[in-house]
């Protein structure tokens, strides 16, 4: 089959025209997505978790679905639900911090036939709205239509992803037929390396989030500028027969070669080559996705940065110079000395596995696109401009941690924005994604990390951690600190196990309730939010500007050592997560601590309805709230309070009593004010009224 390769381009042709193309990639995408599932001999291998540190294939099956329709949701494109219940379960994925922190117990997880029939429903949504949406032309990062295509382009990505975890899973699981087409390239000679000069430049990313041309992902929207000088990089990437060279003279059993953290992963999986390489007796065989072939040494190497950094190093010792991975600039500077786009290259699926790495000729080089994709040395960071899509706030900014590699050039899966010379993904290093390298002798200066100091920009965020962790404003106390002060008589002869600040911001309740509790967990929708306490435990300390006038900022710092926050942080978790749709996991709390969350809420009823069943016998819930009802946040009908009905009044805290009094017994009321400064001259001064619920 031959697949549309490109993303749609979303400036030129007619609406109809438009909705015609959108639907042929929408279908193409949610159908490749069900056909790898089809490579399983059984569907109830669905259940099996091909690597430890990811869920079960049933979760990556119903994921897809479920993001089109939690997004769809978000953006009030739709008004209702499918099923609340696999909305959650199947809402978030994993990009673990470590390498065991995956607890797959806690998941409870549908059929196959059901999860099925929900893809089927979604699917008629997503075409019904495909051929009804209302937008213009050009479509760009502000129209409905965005929010489908963004839903395609994320299922791109886990058709790449859910790849690499069927060739992880035991092969006895897999059909052997050809569902898709190889090419069988193989061979037991490998071409010999060679470094080639490539022509500085001036490289220049340009892409506008009004008229996008294609699809794009938040940290691609940006003008970035870097002059890059003359470099050498290899002409091929590394084939497996020159890093069998590496194994053969014991690379694994050296770790000399490998950083810190690649130290670390080697302990911990005790590898003596790559992951996909098969030993048997003295001799190494490829696992391709769904069948084994002895090892082709023509074909570049699939490793993780760890493995690729080590042999750069054995490299360097061999040439007698430096060689290294090539930062994302240099790629780009290939990019552009070998006019890479005009090249054809392994890439969109013409063939379902690697090919050889002399096959595709870009000028003097090859493979500057396609076949595997190319760790870089850079550490994927923010461009100046960099803002969130309101809709996915949290695609790239848990990325931006120095723990996340960037990777260039597509792979022989990639489809839609992966294959654009602009796309900027990155993945953990200790990850498997097609993902293979090049080595470059180079003098240029390149990024090793994203910041010394964690530095936040955004103005909003700032605020909101001056609101947490600075001083206070005409002697009005610390809200986050004040409110945990006046709770503190009623956790007296509470159990202490365990905690949710829900809504937690930008995370100090959760780091002062965490000096009550054993465990304490931060939940905020948004990522951008939560982004803080994470660097904070990280890093410590962290850097943003608050308004004083105008455009003049001043700079501030936090540090969990001067609050004396840092010797608990190891007790804080902190997640994304919607309030009003919180995964089945998130239950058996002693407190779970709400500040100005309920009048934020898009469905505060619901939440209501769900609490009383994450909460322990006898553990409190605490309600902080203004009770400033407003439409951009609730629709009008689904707000508690602040509007008359039959002719009465009702306020919030009635409502609560008419909802909670049964489950709970309401212990106090008190009013904590609070003041947040929004310049030098302007503050808003507010009184969030706490009341304390004990679950019966």
């Amino acid at each position: 089959m031959n697949y549309i390769k490109n993303s749609v381009n979303l400036t030129i042709g007619t609406i109809e025209e438009k909705r015609e193309e959108i639907k042929k990639q929408f279908l193409q995408t949610y159908e490749l997505d069900e056909k790898l599932f089809d490579l399983l001999e059984d569907k109830e291998f669905l259940f099996q978790q091909p690597n430890r540190l990811r869920h079960p294939l049933i979760f990556y099956f119903g994921h897809t679905a479920t993001f089109f329709i939690n997004k769809l949701a978000l953006a009030n494109v739709i008004k209702k639900r499918v099923n609340p219940r696999f909305e959650s379960i199947f809402a978030i994925g994993v990009d673990e911090m470590s390498w065991d922190d995956l607890n797959s117990r806690h998941y409870t997880w549908p059929t196959y036939e059901e999860t099925k029939a929900y893809r089927n429903e979604v699917k008629q949504i997503v075409l019904d709205l495909i051929d009804t949406l209302a937008f213009t032309m050009p479509i760009n990062w502000d129209s409905s239509m965005w929010i489908i295509l963004m839903g395609i382009e994320h299922e791109n990505i886990h058709i790449e992803t859910t790849s690499v975890l069927l060739r992880e899973l035991d092969i006895k699981f897999l059909k052997t037929e050809e569902i898709f087409s190889y090419k069988n390239e193989a061979s037991n000679t490998y071409p010999k390396n060679e470094l080639l000069e490539v022509k500085g430049s001036t490289v220049t990313l340009q892409k506008n989030r009004e008229n996008p041309i294609f699809y794009g992902w938040d940290n691609e929207f940006s003008f970035h500028k870097a002059i890059i000088k003359d470099f050498q990089a290899s002409k091929y990437l590394v084939s497996n027969g020159e890093y069998l060279e590496f194994v053969k003279e014991g690379g694994y059993n050296k770790p000399e070669f490998f950083s810190l953290e690649g130290k670390e992963w080697l302990d911990f999986t005790q590898a003596k080559y790559p992951t996909f390489w098969i030993k048997k007796d003295d001799s190494y065989f490829l696992r391709e996705i769904n069948r084994i072939i002895p090892l082709a040494l023509n074909y570049p190497v699939d490793i993780n940065i760890y493995e690729a950094e080590a042999f750069c190093k054995y490299k360097s010792s061999k040439l007698g110079f430096e060689v290294r991975l090539p930062s994302e600039d240099e790629y780009y500077a290939l990019y552009n000395h070998t006019n890479a786009q005009e090249k054809e290259a392994n890439i969109g699926l013409i063939q379902f596995n690697q090919s050889s790495v002399d096959k595709y000729k870009f000028d003097d080089f090859y493979d500057v696109i396609g076949n595997v994709w190319q760790w870089s040395i850079t550490p994927i960071y923010p461009f100046d401009d960099f803002i969130t899509h309101p809709i996915y706030d949290d695609f790239t900014t848990p990325t931006f941690d120095d723990r996340h590699a960037l990777m260039k050039g597509g792979s022989f899966i990639s489809l839609g924005n992966e294959t654009l010379k602009e796309a900027r993904y990155a993945f953990r290093k200790h990850f498997f994604q097609h993902a293979g390298f090049r080595y470059v002798k180079s003098s240029n200066e390149y990024r090793t990390k994203l910041n010394d100091n964690v530095y936040e920009t955004d103005e909003l965020i700032a605020q909101y951690c001056d609101f947490h962790y600075g001083s206070e404003n005409f002697g009005v106390k610390n809200f986050c600190l004040n409110s945990v002060e006046l709770l503190k008589p009623y956790l007296k002869d509470l159990n202490k196990k365990k905690a949710l600040d829900l809504g937690c911001s930008v995370g100090r309740s959760t780091f002062e309730i965490a000096k009550i509790f054993d465990e304490v967990m931060g939940i905020d929708f948004s990522t951008n939010f939560i982004n803080v306490g994470i660097k904070l435990k990280i890093y410590d300390s962290l850097i943003y500007k608050v308004k004083k006038e105008g455009e003049i900022f001043e700079e501030k710092t936090v540090s969990l050592k001067e609050l004396g926050l840092e010797k608990i942080k190891d007790k804080v978790t902190f997640m994304q997560g919607d309030a009003c749709n919180l995964k089945d996991i998130y239950t058996g709390f002693d407190l779970v601590f709400c500040s100005n969350l309920i009048d934020r809420l898009y469905y505060p009823q619901k939440f209501l309805d769900d609490i009383q069943y994450r909460i322990n016998k006898d553990g409190l819930l605490v309600l902080l709230s203004p009770y400033t009802w407003l439409e951009d946040y609730t629709p009008k009908e689904n707000w508690l309070g602040g509007f008359i009905k039959d002719n009465k009044e009702v306020k919030t805290l009635d409502t609560l009593k008419l909802n909670l009094i049964g489950n709970f017994e309401l212990l106090e009321t008190i009013d904590v004010p609070f003041v947040i400064k929004e310049t030098s001259r302007k503050y808003q001064h507010t009184i969030s009224q706490m009341s304390i619920w004990k679950k019966k």
